[in-house]
């Protein structure tokens, strides 16, 4: 089940400026973002 999520308009924005900048679509920015920012989170201590 994927989550309903209230995203700013900033915030999307900027993903898909991401998006256009990887050539890649929207769902792929947000799946590439979300999977990038768990591994910081599992590893902060980690440079």
């Amino acid at each position: 089940m994927r989550p309903n999520i209230d995203v700013s308009h900033t915030l999307n924005g900027r993903v898909k400026d991401y998006a256009e900048q990887q050539d890649i679509d929207l769902t792929e920015a947000y799946q590439e973002i979300i999977e990038a920012g768990l591994e910081v989170v599992k590893h902060p201590d980690e440079p």
